[in-house]
């Protein structure tokens, strides 16, 4: 188990941060692509304002999902720096 903790899990960390990364990527995306089907929120209102060509009406909710998905980008990057720092130490 002191293998696992101390050796297995600090080594794989950084593998197991871009995977979670990537997938909190994926689900900001996803976003968009769920108000094609009726999912209510931030896609949706970028959607009816794509689809009436109101751009600027579809600007303010796409800066939002992009500024949440750059916080939660830098987020997850620190935690792997932090965990790299760790390990030297």
């Amino acid at each position: 188990m002191q293998t696992l903790v101390k050796v297995q899990i600090p080594q794989a960390l950084p593998t197991i941060m871009a995977g979670v990364n990537q997938t909190i990527m994926m689900a900001m995306s996803m976003v968009v692509t769920c108000a094609l089907i009726g999912a209510n929120g931030l896609g949706m209102e970028i959607l009816l304002a794509t689809n009436r060509v109101e751009m600027s009406k579809a600007l303010f909710p796409g800066i939002c999902i992009v500024i949440v998905a750059v916080i939660l980008d830098r987020l997850t990057q620190a935690l792997v720096k932090k965990s790299e720092v760790g390990q030297d130490g």
